[in-house]
């Protein structure tokens, strides 16, 4: 298994691939990836035909039980960000 790619590599790879200064591929990819963020901070779906679609997903407050002590806990409502890939992401990794 390969090493995870990097923010820095993925400005690398864009820049190569849009033909633009790193520089500028940085601020592309921090511009794609505060979209993201202000879309789902808000509520929204982000949907990317193809690629996939980001959502955010609510969990109840629920009790719990800590496994050392068995005391009883609370754990408070949360949310999360879910992702489900799309047709041609996985059809390119399932190759």
């Amino acid at each position: 298994m390969e090493k995870p790619l990097n923010k820095q590599e993925l400005v690398a790879a864009v820049a190569e691939n849009a033909d633009l200064a790193k520089a500028k591929a940085g601020e592309v990819v921090d511009a794609v990836f505060g979209a993201i963020e202000k879309a789902l901070s808000n509520g929204q779906e982000v949907r990317l035909v193809g690629f996939g679609t980001f959502v955010t997903a609510t969990r109840k407050a629920a009790k719990g039980r800590n496994p050392r002590t068995g005391e009883e806990i609370d754990i408070p409502a949360s949310t999360s960000v879910r992702f489900k890939p799309g047709k041609n992401l996985k059809e390119a990794v399932s190759k």
